[in-house]
């Protein structure tokens, strides 16, 4: 995906259906931090991706800022699912609760996005980090402003 394409790619929830498919190349910081777009439906999104070593803080972890981009990407999406091609958001708040510690043995993890409420102005949302076998890792809270897409 090139910069500024979502300017162009009509409505939230088909673009995001073809970038899913394939067709659209990834979410920008998906390719940098190793995760991407798998599913795509009204109100909801999954991601999925698995952090390597490059991830680790001094500890020995993966860094709490790849969950937590991980989650941002997936409630801002959740947002973008809703939102026509005359309208675009950006992300007011996030909270991150982290539950587990991850690792790169922790494998493959899923990023679910949901939008919990939305109005015109403002949707709420809520996204959740889980292991193969489902076991939550970490759960995040946010909230996108809606505004009206400029004219390119």
């Amino acid at each position: 995906m090139s910069t500024g394409a979502l300017a162009h790619a009509g409505a939230g929830l088909d673009f995001l259906q073809r970038l899913a498919r394939g067709e659209e190349g990834n979410v920008p910081i998906g390719d940098t931090l190793g995760f991407r777009l798998t599913h795509a439906e009204r109100g909801r999104v999954t991601l999925a991706g698995q952090p390597d070593r490059r991830a680790y803080n001094l500890i020995g972890t993966v860094h709490g800022g790849w969950a937590a981009s991980i989650l941002d990407t997936a409630l801002a999406l959740s947002v973008l699912t809703t939102l026509e091609a005359d309208q675009t958001f950006t992300t007011v708040d996030i909270r991150i609760n982290y539950l587990r510690p991850i690792t790169v043995e922790t494998g493959l993890l899923k990023a679910e996005g949901r939008v919990l409420q939305a109005g015109r102005r403002l949707a709420y949302c809520e996204a959740d980090l889980v292991d193969a076998n489902g076991k939550l890792l970490c759960h995040g809270t946010g909230s996108c402003l809606i505004f009206p897409r400029a004219a390119p």
